[in-house]
């Protein structure tokens, strides 16, 4: 491939990326201090970009020359953030949620997968308490906030309003965009375990707000339920309307997902990898997204569609999950 052809190939994919509101001739021209006319020749391969242009771009962008040239090597690029262990680490991991997403539906053509291990955790958001637990925990016991280590969770500490508007946010985001999520009876019990964990600890001081927190989960699941039936994404409480996303929904009694999160847009696909918890790192590499989309296709054919089809299916799946978080509603003491 000649020089001038990689040079256009890698603003094409440059521009695949930017929302559609936004202009790659003025991107480039801002970030490299040219012209508008010294980008355009740029994009189109009239005049080539030097390697001090080529970082600035590709640290800018967040992207890799390996992934976009298709350079023969073993390797697969990721691309996400660690574990942070700061104050803001909680802040940074929802408004970093959020773009994310934001990218996703900018796309005029996309559609996004998720193989469920623990409830997706925007479904959390509905509820003051609910998401507020989950919070909590997060800070709590994965990223172990120092003023935390004493702390109980109470209504007093409702820190779900501190994210309010960005978890709004999310959910209306989230509620835009095309979905299959692939799910087994499984996908409620780290929630369901981590609330049990922190009663049986007296780290939950009350059996009422316990209880509230699956009262709040059971409600949750039968939101769930509403939107399978329909095949549509939309809010709680809510119907759907003409703008509904579509929504499907399957079901693998035989493999338990591990939070492997996927997008598809207009020309380039992406994996999300779950680790640390509630961390993601994305690969946009070709071959790799090639065999995970192809494990995903063969997945979803092993799989009951229960959403718009399958009544009696769908039933069965979701009185499942309301019997677990029946069943730990009588335990509590």
């Amino acid at each position: 491939m000649a020089s001038s052809e990689i040079q256009v190939q890698f603003f094409q994919h440059i521009k695949n990326l930017l929302p559609p509101y936004k202009s790659l001739v003025d991107e480039i021209s801002d970030l490299l201090e040219i012209s508008n006319d010294s980008a355009y020749r740029r994009i189109r391969g009239e005049k080539f970009i030097d390697l001090e242009e080529i970082k600035k771009i590709s640290q800018h962008f967040n992207i890799s020359l390996d992934q976009v040239f298709n350079l023969q090597t073993n390797a697969i690029v990721f691309h996400g953030k660690l574990n942070s262990l700061n104050k803001t680490g909680f802040e940074e991991w929802l408004d970093d949620v959020l773009t994310q997403l934001q990218l996703v539906q900018s796309q005029k053509n996309k559609h996004i997968y998720y193989l469920v291990k623990d409830m997706p955790p925007f479904y959390h958001f509905y509820f003051p308490e609910l998401a507020s637990f989950k919070f909590f925990f997060w800070m709590k016991s994965i990223l172990y906030y120092e003023d935390l280590k004493q702390e109980k969770f109470t209504t007093e500490s409702l820190c779900y309003f501190k994210f309010k508007e960005t978890c709004n946010k999310i959910i209306h985001v989230y509620n835009q965009i095309p979905t299959t999520e692939i799910w087994n009876e499984e996908g409620i019990n780290v929630t369901l375990n981590q609330i049990d964990l922190y009663y049986q600890m007296g780290l939950i001081p009350t059996a009422d707000l316990t209880i509230k927190l699956y009262s709040q989960l059971l409600e949750t699941v039968n939101h769930l339920e509403k939107m399978a039936e329909s095949g549509l994404k939309f809010g709680m409480g809510k119907s759907p309307t003409f703008e509904s996303a579509p929504y499907n929904m399957f079901v693998n009694e035989f493999v338990i997902g591990d939070n492997t999160f996927f997008a598809e847009l207009e020309n380039v696909r992406i994996t999300y990898l779950n680790h640390s918890v509630m961390y993601f790192i994305g690969s946009m590499d070709p071959k790799f997204n090639d065999a995970m989309f192809k494990n995903l296709d063969n997945l979803i054919k092993k799989s009951t569609m229960i959403s718009s089809v399958g009544e009696k299916e769908r039933n069965r799946f979701f009185n499942k999950l309301r019997k677990k978080i029946e069943q730990k509603m009588e335990n509590i003491n």
